[in-house]
C-alpha cells in the first residue's frame, strides 16, 4: 500500500509539472494569437531584428517583460526598468545583464551608471 501511494505521488507530481507547462504554453500561443489579430500588441513598433516576435516568445516570461520593456524605453538603466516592470532594481539588473550575455542588449556606462540599451544595427 505505501508503495501505491509513493508512486501515486510521483504520478501527481508528474501530472501537475505537465498542466505548468502546457498553462505556459497557452499563455505563449495566446499572445502569439494576439500578435496576428491586432498587430503587435504590447511590443514596440521599432523592435530590432534582434528580438522578433519569435525570439521574444522564446525566452522565459521574466527575461519577455524585461526585454520588451528596454525596447520600449530605447536607453534606460536598471531603475527606469524596474520603475516599469514594478519589480526590484536589483532583479531588473540582473535580467538585463543576462539579456547582455546572451547578445540581445548593449551595455554601456555613463559616470556611475549603467545604461542598457538595443543595439538595433544588428
Amino acid at each position: 500500500m505505501a508503495a501505491y501511494r509513493k508512486i501515486e505521488g510521483k504520478s501527481t507530481q508528474i501530472l501537475e509539472k505537465i498542466r505548468e507547462n502546457l498553462e505556459q504554453l497557452n499563455e505563449k500561443i495566446d499572445v502569439m494569437i494576439e500578435i496576428q489579430k491586432h498587430g503587435q500588441r504590447e511590443l514596440p513598433e521599432n523592435l530590432p531584428e534582434a528580438l522578433d516576435v519569435m525570439t521574444l516568445l522564446s525566452l522565459p516570461d521574466h527575461l519577455r517583460k524585461t526585454a520588451v520593456t528596454l525596447c520600449k524605453l530605447e536607453k534606460a538603466t536598471a531603475d527606469e526598468v524596474s520603475e516599469q516592470t514594478k519589480r526590484a532594481r536589483a532583479v531588473e539588473s540582473g535580467y538585463l545583464n543576462q539579456l547582455v550575455v546572451m547578445g540581445y542588449m548593449k551595455k554601456e556606462r555613463e559616470g556611475r551608471k549603467a545604461y542598457f540599451y538595443v543595439d538595433r544595427e544588428t
